[in-house]
């Protein structure tokens, strides 16, 4: 395996240490499906969720939380 020197490993820290972080849309991912998947849901609602989420770049918490509001803007 081949190590890198100290310069390498210098000029690597400043080159993550200077690099603008870039995230991806929310809703999408790893962390997103597993939340869904903690919430206790079916898979039908979950699957729906996360596509949801996936399309509209939201968590699929977000996604719950606009359809609990609008449920209860129709019955006010």
């Amino acid at each position: 395996m081949e190590r890198m020197t100290r310069e390498e490993a210098w000029a690597l820290d400043d080159e993550i240490t200077r690099a603008d972080i870039e995230l991806g849309p929310n809703g999408t991912g790893y962390l997103s499906r597993l939340e869904a998947r903690y919430m206790g849901y079916d898979a039908l609602t979950m699957n729906y969720l996360i596509t949801k989420a996936e399309a509209e770049h939201k968590t699929p918490a977000q996604i719950v939380g606009e359809m609990v509001r609008e449920k209860i803007a129709v019955s006010a």
